[in-house]
């Protein structure tokens, strides 16, 4: 496939993020699970989250520059927040129930990356969870997600 869009492009852009995580954020706090977790998080939360999944799925660097963030800096909300594999399981689920919700790309591609990415990054905040110190260095590189295999988006011949 020629031109193959970014995950930030096929997802909607920064619009179509921040619907999701709010919509997302929504029910994590009134979950009974989840909501210990997040119950003192900022009114900022939801866009600073669209922001890191929308430039490391190859859009701008709104969360880098805009909202003066770092990779170092999202894996240090989560040290020593000792997250449970139960709340990585029931923040997935209502993750992806938000995403049908809002109507995110439900192509099998997308999903397949979207899924790929999330399990990579909720399972990384687990381990950082149980850690009294940041394992990354300030200047550490944003993680950059893209297609994987077969690369691009499914669409049908004609």
């Amino acid at each position: 496939m020629k031109n193959v869009p970014t995950l930030y492009n096929w997802v909607g852009g920064n619009d179509a993020l921040e619907n999701l995580t709010r919509v997302f954020y929504d029910k994590v706090l009134k979950d009974e699970l989840l909501h210990p977790v997040f119950k003192s998080m900022s009114a900022a939360h939801t866009k600073h989250v669209a922001h890191f999944i929308g430039e490391v799925f190859g859009g701008p660097p709104l969360y880098t520059e805009g909202d003066e963030g770092s990779h170092a800096k999202m894996v240090s909300h989560h040290i020593g927040k000792l997250l449970t594999e139960a709340q990585r399981q029931r923040w997935m689920t209502l993750l992806l129930e938000s995403a049908d919700e809002v109507g995110v790309a439900d192509d099998p591609e997308f999903r397949s990356a979207l899924v790929a990415y999330l399990e990579w990054g909720s399972r990384i905040a687990v381990i950082n969870s149980n850690l009294t110190d940041n394992p990354l260095q300030h200047d550490a590189p944003m993680p950059q997600w893209g297609w994987g295999v077969p690369g691009g988006p499914y669409i049908p011949e004609p």
